[in-house]
């Protein structure tokens, strides 16, 4: 079985796989027949070439990928950052991970309230954004140094490698693997918790905001084409910057080479 489904190609997988769901989702909202509870797929395509036409739409949706995109870079500069000093400085490291421990057990709805008395309304989703992936890539980055080979270290000494020579044969090499599941798992993430925020704060002309009116006006049809929306979005931007990241990282390692 698995031999001939490693035949077909992953393109027709992945199709095939979307059409199975999109049937199940269709046989479940024809059995319960009730466009208030859970709309169907046909009509929210429908709606989503309605909303594709408008040019409100594309506004809504550059705003939120702003508001994400920005807390989701900052994180990971910051992250990279502290995940080098506190694998060099341990100090560093136990006065950093009592918070970050708070930060991984506290609701993320616990933080946007927060956040909502303590920082500006527009800011917020940027900021939650940021919240949920500085611990992740902060950790992942801090683990690779950590697991990077102690003879290898001692051969750099040997040879009296370079700070940049240790940097792009040693230490680089050893953080990316770890750095690139960081990356991938982290903005999910991102997404997630910046629409949650922009729905709590019913940040005005963002995709949360949307959704908010939505819940309000029970619009369910127009929660569910945002919430496919929000979907498509974050795959593409996932799949983009995972391809520019990887394409990096490989012409990077050809030229050290």
């Amino acid at each position: 079985m698995n031999s001939i489904i490693d035949k077909i190609p992953k393109p027709a997988r992945t199709v095939t796989v979307l059409a199975f769901w999109v049937i199940v989702w269709h046989i479940f909202a024809a059995k319960i027949n009730l466009d208030v509870v859970i709309s169907k797929p046909y009509d929210v395509l429908n709606r989503l070439l309605d909303l594709a036409k408008e040019k409100e739409f594309y506004l809504t949706i550059f705003t939120s990928i702003n508001n994400i995109l920005s807390g989701f870079f900052a994180a990971v500069v910051l992250g990279t950052v502290f995940g080098i000093l506190t694998a060099k400085i341990r100090l560093l490291d136990e006065l950093i991970s009592p918070v970050l421990a708070v930060i991984k057990a506290t609701p993320v709805a616990s933080f946007i309230l927060l956040a909502y008395f303590l920082v500006d309304t527009e800011i917020i989703p940027s900021f939650i954004s940021l919240l949920m992936v500085f611990p992740i890539i902060y950790g992942n980055v801090s683990e690779g140094l950590k697991n990077t080979p102690k003879e290898l270290i001692e051969m750099t000494k040997v040879y009296s490698f370079s700070p940049l020579h240790k940097l792009t044969k040693l230490y680089l090499p050893s953080i990316l693997p770890y750095f690139l599941a960081g990356f991938k798992t982290s903005l999910g993430l991102a997404w997630k918790a910046g629409v949650a925020a922009e729905v709590i704060c019913n940040l005005k002309g963002s995709i949360g905001s949307e959704l908010y009116s939505a819940k309000m006006y029970l619009e369910t049809i127009d929660i569910f084409t945002w919430t496919v929306t929000v979907i498509i979005i974050s795959m593409i931007i996932e799949k983009t910057l995972l391809f520019t990241v990887n394409h990096l990282t490989k012409k990077k390692g050809k030229v050290s080479k």
